[in-house]
């Protein structure tokens, strides 16, 4: 294996778990929060919430630092 095929490869499988990660966050209210429907008050993100939000931003980073690799070779 060269080194672009393990780029590819590890560009996909942060894709799809960055997929994951996003779509297992919690869901807000919906589009009605943005016309002022939502009266949602200000909340932290606590214990699991928090970890899986912190991972999704990392995978973001990961993706792109990939990406970006992948792109100059």
């Amino acid at each position: 294996m060269n080194l672009q095929s393990i780029l590819n490869i590890t560009q996909i499988v942060l894709a799809v778990l960055l997929s994951a990660a996003i779509l297992m966050q919690a869901r807000g209210t919906g589009i009605g929060a943005a016309f002022g429907g939502g009266g949602n008050v200000y909340r932290t993100k606590r214990g699991v919430e928090k970890k899986l939000f912190q991972l999704t931003i990392l995978l973001a980073i990961l993706f792109f630092g990939v990406a970006l690799a992948n792109a100059l070779v």
